[in-house]
């Protein structure tokens, strides 16, 4: 089944092409079962993958040649492993449930045949980057990734909010790029070749010098900081919840952002190489998991608390991988990628039933009315806290294990804070919109059922995908075989600290309960003890403000200071001179007027000045 792997992404570049042709003349339910069919078949290829490699975890590689540089031979192909088996049924089956409840949330849209060929583009871009062997190949899908992502996000181009939002996620991530481009010609410069067995092998044969191996493992990490929205590369993350639902849901929560943390563990021996680029990436990732849950705590928006919860789950994956945490990391990658893509399509059916109201201020009392729904964003609001025995439970008590084993006590208790936190905002969101008096406007309108149990299948992995690693840490042990790397550091983990997990995020949930629900506790009351944290926090400690006058607004001064010298100086330079050889020429053809008499006076006028200035020379000399 592996050697037809690259069939997988092969189904929606198909789609892309049919729907990109007929855009004028395709029907909206056409396009949309075009799109679901083509990733149903990588689904279900992808699916038939991954149970072949969990019998056999031999690595398939297939290449075939793509350019001849001298004695250097550059390929392409696709190499089939453990994880990028996983990542790739994860992809196709999030895709496809949301390609599915696309069509109800878009439907009445009448681009809705561009908005199935834009995540068909991306969906295979995403295929395909899961598929490279090689970090050039890599390369080229990543960026394709990007252009998709800017696609999406700026759908709805007649919003001004959209457009700024697409241009932001474009350029805040070029910068990452930028990083992974420089590390992608230095692994090259110093193994001679693009892929990754190659460069693994110089790595272990001693070839390249340990402080190139940082510098590449670092500049690699940019580029996963750049599109996994690590700090402090995030703030294109938040705005990007500007684009349609499911495209939050498809690209901004399980797959594209997920992509940076799956680069750093598919080079991960690099990173294994260089103790200062694990710490460089325990302590970002560290650092990004609790400053955006502490911004999450404030925010009234459904979809960028969301947003926020993302970029924090983000820093969890990050601060396991620099932990020596692999198998911990991608564990939650994977649980992650189900109950939040649960989490954002049942956020985006709340926004349907409330005529696409997002302020959590107005809503309130959907129990009663949605309570199916409710239902359902309770069980991802569980997972997400790590309620046992809910999937991100296993895996947020793997990631903590892996931060105390590898003798980081500081980098633990800063995961066990940001884990109170993600309790009592999802917790304060889930009370604040199902629980109380609804407070809109608008009386709510039913959710399409056609969006409804794409969730229900969500729900299912939500719940259970944590038992994957029962007993014996089963899913760690598939995960490493054979691949030479170490699932996560060595020791038991301590009874206590599955026990201060729980007792972490029931403290949180209690807390919203207390504030949300009961209303014991007043919000008002913590925001009047700390104003100016809550104005921190809700204004997004002013990142963007800072970005905007120390990077955004000298760019624009620079800029129109090169206008104005290329306008004004070199033009105007440039005009000058034009306008010099122009009135020449004027004059030139001015005097080629055909008239034979004043060729004649021109002759006589030159041979007077001939004769003066023959005699002035001669009386002179």
């Amino acid at each position: 089944m592996s050697e037809f792997a690259w069939l997988i992404p092969l189904f929606p570049l198909i789609s892309f092409f049919l729907l990109t042709a007929g855009r004028r003349f395709v029907a909206e339910g056409t396009a949309a079962w075009t799109a679901s069919g083509a990733v149903l078949a990588s689904t279900i290829l992808s699916f038939g993958v991954l149970l072949e490699k969990m019998v056999d975890t031999s690595s398939t590689v297939v290449r075939w040649p793509w350019l001849s540089l001298g004695e250097t031979s550059v390929t392409f192909g696709v190499e089939v492993n453990q994880l990028n088996a996983l990542m790739l049924s994860i992809v196709s089956l999030v895709s496809f449930l949301v390609y599915v409840y696309s069509r109800g949330y878009m439907a009445g849209d009448n681009r809705v045949s561009v908005f199935y060929a834009y995540l068909s583009l991306f969906t295979f871009s995403m295929l395909g980057l899961v598929l490279s062997p090689n970090l050039l190949q890599i390369y080229i899908f990543w960026e394709l990734v990007g252009v998709c992502s800017f696609l999406l996000i700026g759908f709805w181009y007649f919003k001004p909010e959209a457009r700024q939002a697409a241009k932001k996620a474009f350029i805040v991530t070029r910068v990452g790029d930028v990083g992974l481009f420089i590390a992608v010609i230095l692994a090259f410069w110093q193994a001679g070749s693009f892929d990754l067995a190659d460069i693994f092998a110089a790595l272990e044969a001693g070839s390249i010098e340990p402080g190139m191996i940082t510098l590449i493992a670092l500049l690699i990490f940019v580029g996963a900081m750049g599109k996994s929205g690590q700090f402090p590369l995030h703030t294109w993350l938040p705005d990007a919840m500007e684009g349609p639902t499911p495209v939050s849901a498809l690209i901004h929560a399980a797959t594209m952002v997920a992509a940076g943390v799956y680069l750093v563990a598919r080079t991960f021996p690099l990173f294994e190489a260089s103790p200062a680029a694990m710490d460089t990436v325990v302590y970002v990732g560290a650092f990004t998991a609790i400053f955006a849950a502490s911004i999450g705590l404030v925010q009234n928006d459904i979809k960028r608390i969301l947003a926020y919860s993302t970029v924090s789950q983000l820093g969890y994956m990050m601060l396991a991988l620099g932990a020596g945490g692999y198998a911990a990391g991608i564990f939650h990658l994977m649980t992650h990628a189900f109950f939040k893509a649960l989490l954002f399509l049942a956020a985006g059916a709340v926004i349907t039933a409330l005529h696409h109201e997002q302020d959590i201020r107005k809503m309130g009392g959907l129990w009663r009315t949605h309570r199916g729904v409710g239902w359902l964003f309770l069980i991802g609001c569980l997972a997400i806290a790590g309620v046992p025995p809910l999937a991100g439970f296993f895996s947020k008590d793997e990631m903590l294990t892996a931060a105390w084993l590898d003798g980081r006590p500081g980098v633990f208790t800063v995961g066990v804070i940001a884990a109170f936190f993600t309790a009592f905002y999802m917790f304060r969101l889930f009370f604040g919109v199902f629980t109380g008096e609804y407070r809109g406007e608008t009386r709510a309108k039913s959710v399409p059922r056609v969006m409804v149990w794409p969730m229900v299948v969500l729900a299912v992995p939500a719940v259970t995908a944590g038992f994957a690693e029962i007993p014996g840490h089963s899913f760690s042990q598939w995960l490493t075989e054979g691949a030479g790397i170490a699932a996560g550091p060595e020791g038991e983990t301590p009874l206590w600290l599955p026990v201060l997990a729980v007792l972490v995020s029931v403290a949180g949930i209690g807390l919203a309960w207390a504030m949300y629900k009961k209303q014991s506790l007043s919000p008002k009351s913590f925001v009047r003890a700390a104003p100016w944290l809550h104005t921190l926090l809700f204004r997004k400690v002013y990142i963007d403000e800072i970005y905007r006058g120390g990077l955004v607004r000298p760019y624009r001064v620079l800029g129109r200071v090169l206008v104005f010298i290329d306008r004004y100086l070199v033009g105007g330079l440039v005009r000058v001179v034009a306008g010099i050889f122009r009135n020449l020429g004027r004059f030139g053809s001015a005097a080629q007027n055909g008239q034979t008499q004043t060729y004649v006076l021109y002759s006589l006028i030159g041979l007077v000045l001939l004769f003066v200035g023959l005699t002035a020379g001669r009386l002179l000399g």
